[in-house]
């Protein structure tokens, strides 16, 4: 019986201390994921345009796909290759982080540039064969989603704290799963409002469900362009945050000083939201900042890097059909 109860208590002790551990990552993966907050918002206003002007009855199973796609993505691909960076290359990191955080400048100096610029994007999905535009819709979508999940990943792991290979791994894989749950299952609820809305409208039993159902349907296309718009915006704070504090860690301080400098004697003149107010400013000199790197990366972008691209593609030898 004494050495039945000895087992218990081992047992017990074990349990609490794999709950504390369970506890840990989950608190871990929390907080670096809330670093990544910008990304996540943009991976979230991104999405739903790849669904636009199919049938309602493919929207959940496209939003699936693409999710499954994330999911590997973030587990399978990134996760190791983050786990390697750690171990054996912290040094990439900050650089790394730096190169998303440009790219995510460019891409939403990009959407600011074609707005003030008339450019709309065709509806691919008006004509063609359903199948392959939605081959095609799912395959870009993945692609953009490697993107901003890479950025994602990389932005968790430089906001965990030191630990142990397991502790990052299980943290990494909580942090990538729980955002990738809540963008798509997001995306799946904001896909299917409108519907939603119909049905309420249609057969409501009372006039204020009926109301509300209309107002859903009425106000889902403002919405949209409102979670489009956010998306932007963080892209650009984010992608200018990102930059600017890696300049810092590499040496090159000064942007970040001054801009924490100019936020610290704004805030003084609010002293009943200080922190708010600091909060504020260096937020918006961080997106102006990614705005102008954005924008100066547009050029370059459109004429060096997708002429060489191009050149690549085309020099790439081809497979030869079987015969």
């Amino acid at each position: 019986m004494s050495g039945l109860l000895a087992l218990l208590d081992d047992v017990a002790s074990i349990a609490k201390v794999a709950a504390a551990s369970v506890d840990d990552v989950i608190g871990q993966a929390a907080k670096a994921g809330a670093k990544a907050a910008g990304a996540v918002i943009d991976d979230a206003a991104v999405t739903p345009k790849y669904v636009q002007g199919f049938d309602a009855s493919r929207e959940i199973p496209i939003v699936w796909r693409i999710a499954k796609g994330s999911f590997f993505n973030k587990l399978v691909i990134l996760l190791p290759a983050a786990l390697l960076l750690s171990a054996f290359a912290p040094w990439a990191i900050p650089p790394l982080l730096m190169l998303g955080g440009a790219y995510l400048c460019f891409e939403g100096a990009e959407k600011v540039a074609h707005l003030f610029g008339g450019h709309h994007e065709a509806d691919e999905a008006a004509s063609g064969d359903p199948t392959h535009l939605e081959e095609q819709k799912v395959a870009g979508a993945i692609k953009t989603d490697f993107i901003l999940s890479a950025e994602i990943m990389t932005i968790v792991l430089a906001a965990l704290p030191p630990g142990g290979i397991v502790m990052k791994a299980a943290s990494l894989a909580a942090a990538g799963s729980g955002i990738t749950v809540l963008v798509y299952g997001g995306v799946a609820a904001i896909v299917k409002a409108d519907d939603l809305g119909v049905l309420m409208s249609l057969r409501g039993r009372l006039a204020v469900t009926r109301a509300l159902g209309r107002g859903i349907v009425h106000g889902m296309p403002r919405f949209l362009k409102l979670l489009a718009a956010v998306g932007t915006a963080a892209m650009i704070w984010v992608g200018g945050a990102i930059v600017i504090h890696g300049l810092y860690e590499l040496g090159w301080g000064w942007l970040h000083h001054h801009i924490h400098d100019i936020a610290v004697a704004v805030a003084a003149r609010v002293p009943q939201a200080p922190g708010l107010v600091e909060w504020i400013v260096t937020a918006f000199f961080d997106g102006l900042f990614g705005l102008a790197l954005g924008l100066a990366l547009i050029p370059v972008a459109t004429r060096i890097i997708a002429p060489a691209w191009r050149l690549v593609a085309r020099l790439r030898p081809r497979a030869r059909p079987h015969r």
